[in-house]
């Protein structure tokens, strides 16, 4: 199966790769599982020597693998540039803080000496998604490899020269050959993988559909799994919020990415009393955003990633205009070559719309007007998804019980839903489960193992 990257600016093909076979793909399992065998019998401090140059790889190449990820599904080269430095940050985050987060937990009982270890599981595979190509997959690696573990990726096929790059940052860093390895397979040969019992554990960022097949299969085999999947992002405007910040910040939220992020506010739920006044700058700032060749500095909304993005997007506007929704801006497709799409409006939306039920991963808004700051609340929850959302007021004691209300993995207030190496991430009912980054994630790839000493 051939493996290809297409510009989605100009539809030119960038790179095309044969995709390994089952023998070369076993191969390179017991080769990580040899090496990580002889890894986690390194200290903190010795792993942690790789993940801090690991990072001073990656800096030194910022424009190099900016540009990578940019050609290949479209992110805004000055987007692409903060992802290179948010992955060199998470290395360093947990090289600097692995040994303490997994220390000795000491417990008192009946024993003379008991204890909580935390020790590596063994060789995980990671199915990562195009989006953010870089940061998903070193979000994963630099707890797990500094836990002790071995990283197996297997990528999305369009972005494959971001998945070699990957592999090249850790083998200029001088990581042991093999400890990490890009598998390049399509999505049917992850069976075969997970089938192999060198393989401990996976876990996966994507689509629900993806979640599923991998952490039923991975279930069948009796292997751990993190799931984090999609999301449909409520954006909650009360009435004593700042209005115009609110409307600015809400603009990027949606197009951050090009719209194309599980944590990217989806629907926004300014409260009636102040929808207009919202609207009005909300409006103004989506049909605002610079549009046109991702390479360029001042580009603030480049393309979709692949042609079917683009086109499964544009079946969604068109039922929803088709039942009844208003579109404010936006609308429609741009030019004839590439995968570009307006950034987009729509209001008057009620359930059974595509818009209002379903994830809209392009630089599409769905607006929902809420009655009240209850009624904002019903229409949060009023989704199968739960990962992030955005809560915009002034009144720190309201916005603290309203958070502990909504459904999802993470609440900010007055700010915009991100993922940060020092707090957990992670969503609920069909965003997924467990955890990654913080403390939290080193440890969803470990043996929690209790000794007990008399």
């Amino acid at each position: 199966m051939a493996l290809i990257s297409i510009n989605p600016a100009d539809d030119s093909t960038i790179a095309e790769f044969e995709g390994f076979s089952r023998d070369q793909v076993d191969i390179l399992i017991s080769e990580c599982n040899f090496q990580q065998n002889l890894w986690k019998n390194k200290n903190y401090k010795e792993r942690s020597l790789y993940l801090f140059r690991a990072a001073d790889v990656l800096e030194k190449n910022k424009v190099k693998y900016a540009r990578i990820m940019t050609e290949e599904m479209g992110k805004p080269i000055t987007q692409a540039y903060a992802e290179v430095a948010k992955c060199a940050w998470v290395c360093r985050y947990y090289a600097e803080n692995t040994e303490k987060i997994l220390e000795y937990e000491i417990i008192s009982t009946d024993a003379s000496k008991s204890y909580v270890r935390f020790d590596p599981i063994g060789v995980v595979l990671a199915v990562m998604p195009w989006n953010f190509p870089f940061w998903q997959v070193f979000r994963f690696a630099a707890p797990a490899l500094m836990a002790g573990n071995g990283a197996l990726l297997k990528h999305a096929s369009n972005v494959s020269l971001s998945a070699l790059a990957i592999e090249e940052v850790f083998r200029e860093a001088g990581l042991p050959e093999g400890l990490f390895s890009t598998l390049l397979i399509g999505s049917g040969h992850v069976k075969h993988v997970l089938e192999n019992p060198l393989v401990k554990a996976a876990t996966l960022t994507g689509s629900e559909y993806a979640g599923k097949e991998v952490a039923s299969f991975s279930g069948k085999h009796l292997k751990k799994t993190v799931m984090e999947l999609g999301g449909s992002d409520p954006f909650i405007i009360l009435e004593d919020a700042d209005i115009k910040e609110a409307a600015k910040t809400a603009a990027t939220a949606r197009l951050i990415n090009n719209g194309q992020s599980c944590i990217a506010a989806k629907r926004f739920i300014p409260v009636k009393s102040i929808s207009e006044e919202f609207l009005g700058h909300f409006v103004t700032a989506m049909a605002g955003a610079r549009t046109g060749d991702p390479m360029e500095e001042a580009t603030e909304l480049g393309p979709l990633a692949r042609a079917d993005l683009r086109m499964e997007l544009e079946t969604q506007v068109n039922e929803s205009v088709k039942s009844g929704a208003r579109i404010l801006t936006g609308g429609k497709r741009i030019g004839t070559e590439g995968c570009f799409y307006e950034a987009t409006v729509l209001s008057d939306l009620k359930p059974g719309m595509p818009a209002y039920d379903q994830e809209i991963f392009g630089p599409v808004a769905s607006v929902i007007i809420a009655e009240d700051a209850k009624d904002a609340v019903r229409i949060a929850n009023d989704t199968p998804f739960g990962l992030g959302a955005s809560l915009w007021t002034k009144d720190q004691n309201k916005a603290e019980k309203i958070a502990s209300e909504i459904e999802t993995g993470s609440v900010f207030v007055n700010g915009m839903v991100k993922s940060d190496p020092r707090l957990p991430f992670g969503g609920v009912k069909l965003s997924g489960y467990g955890r990654e980054l913080s403390h939290y994630g080193i440890k969803e790839f470990v043996n929690i193992k209790t000794v007990w000493i008399k």
